[in-house]
């Protein structure tokens, strides 16, 4: 399983950690050997960092834990001059459609695209919930038009699924913004511009991928 996604099962949750830990204490207290209270203590460390990682309604990394990831990728491309690229991608009008379906269901395409995404990214590539409804992407070793067709190849998953299984009628599609790391940025530039890309996208109409690159310095003549 990716180290990107949490495993989505009744376990992982807060409640169950905690009766786990408690567990393990009444053993302790009660003179349990080492061999059985570490196990059960080892089992309850994975899960609360589990939970401190990702979030825990789609099991995508969340936006903390997105962002140093993206700061690492800076790092090690200031180091080794590698270029990687950062997607932002928003459902087109899921307002529109909460209003009409629910909740509920709005929640379940948000798994949905969770679910897809880290089907068809590699493992190297980072996907995280930064917003209510928008996921970024963080590339690695990747160019721009390298990343488009990453996103074309995760456009057709999500055409392939049935959404009349969520909602009669039920179709999604995203938008996404795309841009790539430059010389002298931060974590924050790099997802300012990816988000610009995606207004960019939404203005274009529903389903469309805009690029942002960033500046070039000013030249300075000697």
């Amino acid at each position: 399983m990716s180290a990107n996604r949490m495993p989505r099962n009744t376990k992982q949750t807060i409640p169950f950690a905690q009766q786990q830990l408690l567990e393990a204490i009444a053993q302790i207290k009660e003179g349990s050997s080492r061999e059985d209270v570490l196990p059960k203590l080892e089992a309850v460390m994975t899960q609360l960092q589990t939970l401190v990682t990702h979030d825990h309604l789609t099991g995508a990394l969340n936006r903390n834990t997105l962002i140093e990831r993206l700061d690492a990728e800076l790092q090690r491309s200031q180091r080794t001059g590698h270029t990687f690229t950062v997607a932002i991608i928003g459902v087109d009008r899921l307002p529109e459609i909460m209003e009409k379906h629910g909740q509920d269901v709005t929640k379940r395409i948000l798994q949905v695209l969770t679910h897809e995404a880290l089907q068809v990214l590699r493992s190297l590539d980072s996907f995280g919930r930064i917003g209510a409804t928008e996921f970024a992407i963080v590339m690695p070793t990747t160019w721009l038009d390298q990343s488009v067709k990453a996103m074309a190849r995760l456009k057709q998953k999500m055409g392939e699924f049935d959404w009349a299984e969520l909602a009669p009628e039920l179709e999604i599609s995203f938008c996404t913004g795309l841009t790539a790391n430059s010389p002298g940025d931060s974590a924050e530039k790099v997802l300012a511009r990816a988000d610009q890309a995606l207004r960019q996208a939404r203005l274009q109409g529903v389903n469309s991928v805009f690029q942002v690159e960033a500046d070039l310095p000013d030249y300075k003549p000697d």
